[in-house]
C-alpha cells in the first residue's frame, strides 16, 4: 500500500489544469467517495494492527497534499484569462440602469444629519394615536378653537383614536417616559383631512426637534435654527422669525429664510419678498412640560417642526405635491444622480 500512496502523491505533483472543468475532473478522481484516496481508505481496514499507525498518518498525508493540490489548481485556473467562470453570461449587454431615491427621502436624512451633528438623536412613535398624545398634553383643550386648525382623521366612531396630526405626539411619549435633558428629533409621516390639491395633501411628512434641559432660552432655539438653515440652504443663508401662535409653544414663532433663488432680492417664488417660510418653533409651554411630568420650574425646553415636502419644495422646485406620491417614473429619473 505504501507504493501506491507514493505513486499517486507523485502523480499529484505533476497535476495540470486549463480550466475548471479539469480542475473539477481532477478532484472527482482523487477526492471524491469512488476517487483514488477512498479506494485507498477502503483497503486500509485490511492492514494489520502493526501497519495502521505508520499507513493511517500517510493516507493523511496524502489526503491533505491532494486537496492542497487541487485547491491550487482551482485558484490558477481562475485567475486565467481562459477562463469564464468569473463572468455572468445572462446578464444583458445593455448598461445597468442605476436605482434613484425618493426626492423626500434624500431631504428627510439631510435634515436628520443635520440634527444628529448638533446631539440630537432619532425618536418615532406609533402613526394612529390616541387623543390625549396628539392634542390634550399638548395644551388643547376639548373644546379648544386650535383644534380646527388640523382636521383630523378619526378611526372608526371612537373619537379617541385617530391618525397623528403631528409628529407632536413622539414629543409627549418621549417626555412622559424620561426626565430632562432631552434632544430628539422626530420624522415621521401624519395625516390631515384636507382637499388634495398641487398645495395641500391628506397625508405628508414631518420632521420635529425637541430640546429640554435646565436654561434652555429662546437664543439657543435661534442659534440652532440658523446653523439648520445655513448648513440646508447654503452658508450665505439669513433668517428672520416672525410672532405666531401655537397651543403648546410660548412664546411661538414662523421661521422665515431668505430666498435660495433671488438670494433675498425678490423674486416670483418668494412673491417679491426676498423671504419663504420653512417652520414653526417656539418654546415649550410650560403646562406641556408638567402634564408630561417634568417640572417647569427646573426645566425648560424649544420645539420645531417642519414639512419635508416644503424643504423639498425650496430645493427642488417641485411645484406640486402631487408629484411626490404619484411614483411617475420620469420625475423619480431625475434624482438618479442625488445619492
Amino acid at each position: 500500500m505504501i507504493d501506491k500512496i507514493n505513486e499517486i502523491r507523485a502523480e499529484l505533483e505533476t497535476l495540470k489544469a486549463a480550466n475548471a472543468a479539469e480542475v473539477e475532473e481532477l478532484r472527482i478522481k482523487y477526492l471524491s467517495k469512488k476517487g483514488a484516496i477512498s479506494a485507498l481508505m477502503n483497503d486500509f481496514r485490511t492492514v494489520a494492527a502493526d501497519k495502521k499507525r505508520e499507513l493511517g498518518q500517510a493516507l493523511n498525508e496524502l489526503k491533505t497534499f491532494a486537496t492542497e493540490r487541487i485547491n491550487s489548481l482551482r485558484e490558477e485556473a481562475g485567475s486565467g484569462n481562459s477562463d469564464n467562470s468569473g463572468i455572468d453570461l445572462t446578464r444583458t449587454a445593455a448598461p445597468v440602469r442605476l436605482g434613484t431615491r425618493h426626492p423626500l427621502s434624500l431631504v428627510r436624512e439631510q435634515i436628520i444629519d443635520i440634527f444628529r451633528r448638533l446631539g440630537f438623536t432619532i425618536a418615532e412613535g406609533p402613526e394612529i394615536e390616541d387623543d390625549w398624545h396628539v392634542f390634550e398634553s399638548l395644551n388643547f383643550a376639548a373644546d379648544h378653537p386650535a383644534r380646527d386648525m388640523q382636521d383630523t382623521f378619526f378611526i372608526g366612531r371612537n373619537p379617541d383614536v385617530l391618525l397623528r396630526t403631528h409628529t407632536s405626539s413622539v414629543q409627549t411619549r418621549v417626555m412622559t417616559s424620561q426626565q430632562p435633558p432631552i434632544r430628539i428629533i422626530c420624522p415621521g409621516r401624519v395625516y390631515r383631512n384636507e382637499a388634495i390639491s398641487a398645495r395641500a395633501h391628506c397625508f405628508f411628512h414631518q420632521v420635529e426637534a425637541l430640546y429640554v434641559d435646565r436654561n434652555v432660552t429662546f437664543a439657543d432655539l435661534r442659534q440652532t435654527l440658523l446653523y439648520f438653515a445655513r448648513e440646508m440652504f447654503g452658508p450665505k443663508t439669513e433668517i428672520r422669525l416672525r410672532p405666531s401662535y401655537f397651543p403648546f409653544t410660548e412664546p411661538s414663532a414662523e421661521m422665515d429664510i431668505s430666498c435660495n433663488l433671488c438670494g433675498g432680492k425678490g423674486c416670483s417664488f418668494c412673491k417679491g419678498t426676498g423671504w419663504v417660510e420653512i417652520l414653526g418653533c417656539g418654546m415649550v409651554d410650560p403646562a406641556v412640560l408638567e402634564a408630561c411630568g417634568i417640572d417647569s420650574k427646573e426645566y425648560s425646553g424649544f420645539a420645531l417642526g417642519m414639512g419635508v415636502e416644503r424643504i423639498t419644495n425650496l430645493k427642488y422646485q417641485v411645484k406640486d405635491l402631487r408629484m411626490f406620491s404619484e411614483n411617475d417614473i420620469r420625475f423619480l429619473e431625475e434624482f438618479t444622480s442625488a445619492h
